[in-house]
């Protein structure tokens, strides 16, 4: 346990929380990734498979810890986990406030050409993933660096007069 609090920069155990969190929304999500392919399969199938998918995944993320490491100015590596748990937050939130949303417009794939549709709700899903991000950013006590991040995001976008 020392090694692992030690290689991830842990001082407090409270701040076991956040690797502890991350494997659990990383099994939830080898789970509903097995389970959506292989739903016909059986239970049994589908726990196996979110097995083999939970370490591949496992082995993805830290390897792009390694590489977002340098990118990312973070005061500890712990704090990677809190910043993926965000994203990962997120982007689930955009999708269930964006999806009511237009649908309380009186849009729908039925009534609407299928192209503008999705357009439209890129677009209003991506308003709300600006404004989530910030706010979950805070919450997680990360404000600072999604603050900054989201800066950069809307620079891309166009929007730079609007931030300095």
């Amino acid at each position: 346990m020392e090694k692992f609090k030690k290689h991830w920069e842990i001082q407090h155990n409270w701040q076991l929380l956040f690797p502890f969190l991350g494997l659990v929304i990383l099994g939830y999500s080898a789970f509903k990734i097995a389970n959506g392919i292989l739903k016909t399969y059986g239970l049994i199938i589908s726990i196996v498979a979110a097995i083999a998918i939970f370490f591949v995944l496992l082995k993805f993320i830290l390897f792009i810890f390694k590489k977002l490491e340098k990118k990312w100015i973070l005061d500890y590596k712990w704090e990677m986990i809190r910043v993926f748990m965000v994203f990962a937050i997120t982007g689930s939130s955009s999708l269930f406030v964006g999806r009511p949303l237009i649908y309380a417009m009186g849009i729908t794939k039925e009534n609407l050409n299928p192209i503008l549709y999705w357009f439209l709700f890129l677009i209003i899903g991506l308003i709300f993933y600006q404004i989530l991000l910030v706010s979950y950013g805070w919450l997680f006590g990360q404000f600072k660096f999604f603050w900054e991040f989201e800066k950069k995001m809307l620079r891309r976008f166009g929007l730079k007069r609007f931030i300095d």
